[in-house]
Formats: structure tokens, sequence, C-alpha cells
């Protein structure tokens, strides 16, 4: 079979291969490359196999993350795969993901620590792809939550406890509200920077957001919401759409004298938009390890979704590096959540 990898698929047939793919995801897509691009601190990398007609065999989106510029950043820059690679899941296409695999991996040790592959699905079936090469499967979590039936339905399934929550933020007269204006970004972000930084967790720049808002929304593929207390905004959530799936992204809240369930809201207004409405699984985005401690969990839980494990492949570029970005990178978040 004579094949070939480009950094540049046509991007017509690009789309196309992601769209029609039964795994195809919103993060192997073209739109979402040009968010990173116009993103602070990340390098988008694109890679496909084609054969000699030109037929695309295999596609990969991964980007290379800093979560800090400057000399430093290459101690904190790792590569993120989601949902990827596509490939034809046929003899043809296993080959081909084989070999471009192969090829990402030279350039990977030359720009990241390590690679993380994430996906919602279970990869048991292609582990041997991942193994080959090194890269060692660690648990995940996540809750899919099934949006193809009645809002009465899902309703029934969320927890008494959540219902109340979702229900005290309604007699508290909070409301929901799609962001149409890109000046209000501005707004969003300084809520879920804030959160992000009460629990000392990096965050991707303004930059993302702003790209996500510019190149997703006009196409359908993202939402911005805030919460709205008394005309003031006091939650955020972003979520990203693409075929069948809605995938729960970054999400903030602004702390209170009372309980406002503003996140209890904000779920549940946009599990009602997606229901019956063409779409099939709202993607909660991850609940931790199976064995650690992880303090959102028990709040996607009560949602009724369904718990999966389909876990992650990680593979270290440079250990001894690692070792002393693991070390500067714990003092980074210390000093970033008081600044």
């Amino acid at each position: 079979m004579k094949i070939e990898i480009t950094n540049s698929p046509d991007i017509k047939q690009w789309s196309e291969f992601v769209y029609n793919h039964p795994q195809g995801n919103i993060f192997q897509t073209p739109e979402m490359v040009d968010v990173y691009k116009r993103t602070k601190n990340y390098e988008p990398i694109c890679l496909a196999v084609v054969d000699s007609s030109d037929e695309i065999l295999v596609v990969l989106v991964a980007v290379v993350i800093k979560e800090v510029g400057g000399i430093v950043g290459s101690f904190s820059a790792h590569l993120r795969i989601n949902q990827g690679p596509l490939f034809l899941e046929d003899e043809r296409g296993i080959e081909a993901a084989k070999v471009l695999m192969e090829y990402y991996e030279k350039i990977a040790r030359k720009k990241a620590l390590y690679t993380e592959v994430r996906s919602i699905r279970n990869t048991s079936e292609f582990s041997n792809l991942f193994n080959g090469l090194g890269y060692e499967y660690e648990e995940r979590l996540n809750f899919l939550i099934n949006l193809n039936r009645p809002e009465e339905e899902i309703w029934r399934n969320i927890h008494k406890s959540r219902r109340k929550g979702i229900n005290r933020a309604k007699k508290k007269g909070i409301i929901i509200e799609k962001i149409e204006d890109k000046e209000d970004i501005s707004s969003f972000y300084d809520i879920v920077a804030g959160t992000y930084k009460r629990v000392s967790v990096p965050l991707a720049d303004y930059s993302f957001f702003e790209a996500m808002f510019e190149l997703l929304v006009q196409k359908n593929m993202a939402d911005f919401y805030f919460a709205k207390y008394n005309g003031e905004s006091v939650g955020a959530r972003v979520v990203l759409k693409y075929k069948d799936s809605i995938y729960d992204w970054y999400a903030g809240s602004l702390p209170t004298d009372e309980p406002l369930y503003v996140n209890e809201a904000l779920v549940w207004y946009i599990l009602k938009a997606g229901a019956n409405n063409g779409y099939h699984v709202f993607d909660f985005g991850g609940a931790g390890k199976p064995n650690e401690e992880y303090g959102v969990r028990e709040f996607k839980r009560r949602f009724g979704g369904d718990l999966v494990n389909f876990g992650r492949y990680k593979k270290i570029h440079s250990p001894i590096k690692l070792k002393i970005a693991e070390k500067g990178f714990g003092i980074y978040k210390k000093i970033s959540s008081i600044i």
C-alpha cells in the first residue's frame, strides 16, 4: 500500500472524513485547529495519511500546550490528543495509523515532555496501537448523559438533591442567558479564571475563549452562557457541539454569601436545550481517577448519567525534564493561586 503523510490535508476532505467517521468529533476538525492557532501558548499539530488516490486514511490533531510562556514554557509543554487519531477501522486504516503515530513520535519528542491521549469511547480494541509505541493506559472516569429522549425523562433520572438545587436556583431568580456579544467574553473569562485560580488549576489564555467565540459560535459548534442573579453575571459555562454530541468544556461561578446553585441551573438549561433536539449525548468532560478524590465527581454523578471508564493513554518523552518540571510547576501553581 503506497501512502503519504501530510501536514496540510485538503480541508474539505478532512472535514468530510471527520464528519462521516463513526467516532468523528470536534477536536479533530479543521475548526479546532484554527482555534488552537489563535491561542497564546498553544501550537497545533495536524497530520494525515493519504493513499495513492488521495483518499484520507488517518487524521490526527494534537496540540502543544505550555502552561507558561517564555523560556520556562518548555518545562511545562505537553501534548494532548483529544479523541484521536481517527482512522479507517479496517486493515488499511490500522496499518496507516501505526505509520502515522511512529512519525508523530519524532515530532513529539522535540516539542513536549509527554503526550496524553484522551477519549470518550472504549479504545481497548486499539490498545495495541498505543501499547506498541510505549504508551501506558491510565483509568479515567466520565459521565455521559443520554439526550435522545424527552426532557421529562432526563429530569426524572436526576438525583433528588440535584433537582432541589435546580428548583432553588429558579426560586432565587437565577436566569440563564446565551452570550451573543463578543464584548461579554471578557466577563465570562473573569468568572472562569477566578474559579480556576481558587482551586489552583491553570487555565487557557483569554485568546483561547475569544477564538472559540469568533470561530465556533457562528458555526453552531459552541455556546457560551451566563447565569445571572439580579442582573449580575454570577456563573459561566461553555459547551462544544458537533454532530450528535454536546461537550461540557469550561465553567466557573462567583463566590457568594448565599448558595445560588448556578452550576446546577446552567447544566440543566443545557440538558433541556439538547433533549430531543438532534443530540444523543452530553459528555460531562471527565470525573477523575477511580481511586482518587475528585471534588466535582459527585456533582456530575447526581445528574443521572452513565458512568464510563474509557481511560487515557500517556507517554513520557523526556523523563528527566518532566521531574524538574513537576517540582517547578508545583511551585508555579501555588504562586498563581495567590497572585
